[in-house]
Formats: C-alpha cells, sequence, structure tokens
C-alpha cells in the first residue's frame, strides 16, 4: 500500500450531491479549509468527493486568452458557467459525470514531494478500479485538455488529471474522473473554446490543441456503464479497508475558516473575471 494512504483514520465527506447545482468556488474552499486544519492537525486526513454540474473551471493561462471573453460567451451559450481557479493547470469541464477527488494530507511533521502526492492519488484510484488497474497508465496525453505528466489514461485515452494546492502545511491532491458520458464531446467544447479564444493569435504561451479522439469517459473505456454514485460507493468501501473512516461535514467551529476561505476564493474570482472586461 502507499505509504501515504496507510493512515489511521480518514476523515470522508461526500458531497458528490449536496454540491451539483452550486459554484466549485465553494469547493476550492472547501479544499483550502481542509488543507489548513489537516496541515495543522486540527483534524484527520481527509478525503473528499464532490460534484458540480455544467461549469468549466479555467486555469490561470487560460485567463489570458487574448479573446478570453468571447470564449467565455461560446461556454454560456452552450449552457456552462465560467470560473478561475486558485490551483494550476488549465481548463476543465465538470458536470454531473465527472467525479473529482480531494486527498487531503499533512506536511507538518514528514514533506511530502509533490510526485509522493501524485503518486498517491493514482494509486487510490487503482484501488478504486481494480479491474481496470493493470492497464491505467501515467503520463501526459497530448491532445487532451489540462494535460499533464500525470494525466491517467487507458489505450491512449486520457479519463483524468491530478493537480494540487498547498496551505498551512496542507496539501490537497485534487484529480477529476470522467465516470459517465462523452469524454471526446467535453474535449469538443474545450476545442471550441480555446479557438474563439484564441483565433490563431501568436502568444508566449503554447495552449493545448485539442484532439476530441484522445479523451474518454470510465465507462466508454471499461465498455459498461459505471455511475458517479457507484463509483463513490466502492471509494467508500475502499477507505474502509485502509483505516478507520468517520463520516462528517465541517463542524461549527471550522465554519470559520471556511468562511474566510470562500470569501478569499469568490474575492479573487471576481478580481481575475473583472480584469477581463
Amino acid at each position: 500500500m502507499n505509504q501515504l494512504l496507510n493512515q489511521k483514520s480518514w476523515r470522508f465527506i461526500d458531497q458528490s450531491i449536496s454540491l451539483m447545482n452550486r459554484t466549485p468556488l465553494e469547493s476550492f474552499a472547501m479544499d483550502d479549509t481542509l488543507c489548513h486544519l489537516v496541515g495543522q492537525g486540527m483534524c484527520e486526513p481527509t478525503i473528499r468527493t464532490w460534484v458540480h454540474d455544467h461549469t468549466v473551471v479555467l486555469g490561470i493561462q487560460d485567463h489570458r486568452l487574448p479573446y478570453v471573453q468571447e470564449g467565455m460567451e461560446l461556454l454560456k451559450k452552450r449552457g456552462y458557467d465560467s470560473i478561475v481557479r486558485n490551483s494550476g493547470g488549465l481548463a476543465v469541464v465538470l458536470d454531473a459525470g465527472v467525479l473529482n477527488i480531494s486527498l487531503v494530507l499533512s506536511e507538518k511533521d514528514h514533506a511530502i514531494s509533490i510526485n509522493s502526492g501524485y503518486d498517491a492519488m493514482v494509486d487510490f484510484v487503482k484501488n478504486i478500479f481494480p479491474e481496470l488497474a493493470p492497464e491505467i497508465k501515467v503520463y501526459e496525453i497530448v491532445g487532451s485538455y489540462c494535460p499533464g505528466t500525470y494525466d491517467l489514461s487507458i489505450a491512449g485515452r486520457k479519463f483524468a488529471g491530478i493537480s494540487q494546492r498547498r496551505i498551512r502545511q496542507g496539501i490537497a491532491v485534487q484529480i477529476y474522473l470522467c465516470i459517465e458520458g462523452s469524454g471526446s464531446e467535453r474535449a469538443e467544447l474545450i476545442r471550441d473554446f480555446y479557438q474563439v479564444g484564441l483565433k490563431d493569435e501568436k502568444t508566449k504561451f503554447v495552449y493545448p490543441e485539442i484532439q476530441p479522439s484522445v479523451m474518454a469517459s470510465i465507462s466508454e473505456l471499461a465498455n459498461k456503464e459505471i455511475t458517479v454514485y457507484e463509483t463513490v460507493m466502492n471509494l467508500k468501501k475502499y477507505i474502509q479497508t485502509i483505516g478507520d473512516m468517520k463520516l462528517e461535514n465541517l463542524q461549527q467551529d471550522e465554519m470559520e475558516y471556511y468562511a474566510f476561505y470562500l470569501n478569499r476564493v469568490l474575492e479573487r474570482n471576481k478580481k481575475m473575471l473583472e480584469s477581463n472586461k
């Protein structure tokens, strides 16, 4: 077992239904809060599941596209809100078929390298999908949206990407897993966003040339229907094999930290979106 997954107890927060129609900014504030709490030893290592519908989460570089406002208007016409996230990476699609998982760990006593955090999440996902684990590869999928060295794929088709957020000695390793629906249709949306937002202009930053065929959902890759609900159930079963699991949301005294981080995330996103106008 991966050493970082071998914890005495885990806190589990399931927001795979409760946040469906709320802004992902609330999830980013929640992860910042958990980083603070876990990092400072105020609660156990935490695993959180979350789902948000019809939102495209932009990265810092996406926000700098020469025609980003037009790109965001295109997304709006297609029925998607847009926000700018506070961790690394580029644009990703969130919808009811995409499950996000945050693995929140503390490095208060022992430093955790970036790669170690990523490796822990890869092992975690492989244990949720044991029948697919031998086929899951980890390398950058060129032509995917939000490409990175820790892209997860099967047969050259990407179904997940990982990022990290670090605050107050806490680390949130975040993954989006395309579980249901069409991976290529999500990729087409991001391809169109870049085409409108870039208009073939030359920029210092090289934006990905999206090839929809290199992206897929777990259901497509497994050639059978796998649901977000089923995946969350399997995830809970796995957590119970690696440590005691405590199901709970934020306590009253922890809500003060959440209010602080939510305000910070909202203000930051507001300023970035206003700078586009």
